[in-house]
């Protein structure tokens, strides 16, 4: 139990420190655009700060390396959410050359993500 507090604190301390900057739908297709030309896959991870498996994922994500990871605060972020029909939290969207290629929600296990990630490879 006492694990898994300071598992949630230290999540939390990530998502305070990490998803300052805000994406609207312009600086979301810079990024996009810069993936496309580096040709680099890009997670749009889309959270709240409220959502308890929101920061569980946060853990697992930190430990991904192989492609960027963008995090979306879906509360400060509606327009991007709605262009992407986020409908719930956590909600993984994988994009491939600036496309979307795969969409995956719910809390899932570093190896389920991984299988996710090299399925588009």
């Amino acid at each position: 139990m006492y694990k898994i507090l300071i598992g949630l604190f230290l999540s939390v301390l990530c998502l305070q420190a990490k998803c300052q900057m805000q994406f609207d739908e312009g600086s979301f297709s810079e990024v996009l655009a810069k993936a496309k030309q580096e040709k680099r896959m890009v997670f749009m991870d889309c959270y709240t700060s409220w959502c308890g498996p929101c920061k569980m994922l946060s853990l697992v994500l930190d430990q991904i390396k192989d492609v960027k990871i963008v995090k979306v605060d879906v509360d400060e972020s509606p327009n991007l959410c709605k262009q992407y029909a986020i409908m719930s939290v956590p909600t993984l969207m994988i994009f491939k050359n600036g496309t979307p290629v795969d969409t995956l929600v719910g809390f899932m296990p570093k190896d389920s993500l991984k299988a996710a990630i090299i399925k588009h490879l």
